[in-house]
């Protein structure tokens, strides 16, 4: 039972303000990890999901949390209750550009620009 009460429960919330979860997780799963559970729960009928983990951003107390860090590493103890849910806020990056977009403003001609130095 000890064991148990060292999972941390989350829930995610998305970007329209529907949740994923709540599911009880363990302080040594990986920031990473959980974003493969996310997308793999994303509902199919959101446009403009993420495509891979690398589209996904998790926010926990106004901090981005980083791939590697584990869920332990990436708690904010103050405002945490014991057994409390802890909602964490997820962000889809907007899809990039494509190459072709790109070239055509590198083939277009040069427009004057300014350009302005602080001394």
């Amino acid at each position: 039972m000890a064991a148990g009460q060292d999972l941390i429960e989350l829930k995610f919330r998305l970007f329209d303000g529907t949740d994923i979860g709540p599911q009880k997780y363990s302080p040594s799963t990986t920031v990473q990890s959980l974003k493969e559970k996310i997308l793999a729960q994303w509902p199919k009928e959101k446009e403009n999901g993420p495509r891979t983990i690398n589209d996904l951003k998790l926010i926990n107390a106004g901090k981005i949390l980083e791939n590697n860090r584990t869920l332990a590493d990436s708690r904010n103890p103050v405002g945490e209750l014991p057994g409390s849910l802890i909602t964490m806020h997820v962000v889809v990056r907007p899809p990039i550009a494509d190459k072709k977009n790109d070239k055509l403003m590198n083939d277009s001609p040069k427009q004057p620009r300014c350009s302005c130095s602080i001394l």
